[in-house]
């Protein structure tokens, strides 16, 4: 099979963005027998973390469009995006790296509606660095879906066959108690379906987190479960999507770490991540679903602390590089969940 090109944006150029795709792309091989790797950003800040983690800045190489990179393991193409950075120093908040981080989002996406790339994978931005540049999302995942013009997705916590898929991301806790209905629900667990599908098994078993403690105790601690996630959960297997749930969730995550869910739909932010974080570490990847194309994530931020010093880990991002290379022959059955149409 082919490889698939991926555009690797560049991330905050005042964190270990630079650093970790400098290591990822000229240390380690199996990358490149992947995927062809081309990156979205800023050629001078990148030629500063070259230098930081003890390679010759000349590797980096700049090029007008994708196909023009040389696809050479000892060279980091470069499509320049913007103004140079480089003289943004490491470690602090700043406006500028902001603006920077998310053009490069934004140049990624354009390549892959062009079709230039078969898929992005993103190094850390920083949301207060992005906001201050005037760009007013809350994150990777919702501007990904503004700019690819979709309103059907889910953020994914990816790492040893176990996925987690949100219901909600980045709002406030009262936020997402109102945003969780039995339509995004359902969207969602189609989004499930469609993922398992694309790695051969669309009838992998799903289990669906309850909102409430003990899944809502039969309405002793609320009336969502019953009421908005059980309704969706019927509808779902009414479908033909394997479905279970509500579960409680202090029951359903441990199980799925021990290998008995592939697959688990949580309802917020932190049901999610917290345990997620807490047992895999640099050891996961954070997907989005609903995309057109494959985009895989980092699942850490921007550090600022070390920025600069070369000793960031990339293990993070070289995983991400490999999971989207794995998952972007197959990406169109995700799309397809969604109805495959964007604006």
């Amino acid at each position: 099979m082919t490889r698939p090109t991926l555009a690797v944006t560049l991330g905050d150029v005042a964190g270990i963005g630079p650093e970790i795709t400098a290591k990822a792309l000229l240390h380690h091989p199996g990358v490149r027998e992947a995927a062809r790797p081309v990156v979205v950003g800023d050629a001078d800040a990148l030629r500063n973390a070259v230098r930081a983690v003890g390679a010759d800045p000349a590797a980096v190489n700049v090029v007008a469009t994708p196909a023009d990179a040389a696809d050479d393991p000892a060279v980091i193409d470069i499509v320049q995006t913007g103004p140079s950075l480089g003289h943004v120093p490491p470690g602090e908040l700043s406006a500028e790296a902001g603006d920077g981080a998310a053009r490069f989002v934004i140049e990624a996406v354009d390549l892959a509606r062009r079709g230039l790339v078969q898929g992005i994978v993103t190094p850390p931005l920083n949301k207060a660095a992005m906001h201050l540049g005037g760009h007013r999302w809350p994150g990777h995942t919702e501007l990904l879906a503004h700019e690819f013009g979709v309103r059907d997705y889910s953020l994914v916590l990816s790492a040893e066959g176990l996925s987690f898929f949100h219901l909600t991301t980045h709002v406030s806790l009262r936020r997402a108690i109102e945003d969780i209905t039995p339509e995004r629900t359902l969207q969602v667990l189609r989004l499930m379906r469609a993922f398992a599908r694309a790695q051969g098994d669309e009838d992998e078993p799903i289990g669906v987190a309850g909102l409430n403690p003990h899944a809502g105790e039969n309405r002793l601690f609320g009336d969502e479960d019953a009421d908005i996630l059980a309704p969706a959960v019927e509808r779902a297997r009414a479908e033909g999507i394997n479905a279970h749930g509500p579960l409680p969730a202090d029951a359903l995550i441990p199980a799925a770490v021990r290998g008995k869910w592939k697959l688990v739909a949580v309802c917020y932010h932190d049901q999610g991540h917290a345990p997620f974080k807490a047992v895999y570490g640099d050891d996961g990847v954070n997907i989005t679903a609903g995309l057109p194309v494959v985009r895989v994530s980092v699942d850490h931020g921007t550090a600022f602390d070390i920025a600069g010093r070369g000793i960031a880990r990339e293990a993070s991002l070289v995983l991400a590089l490999r999971r989207a290379a794995e998952l972007a022959p197959g990406w169109g059955h995700v799309w397809a969940a969604t109805g495959g149409t964007a604006s």
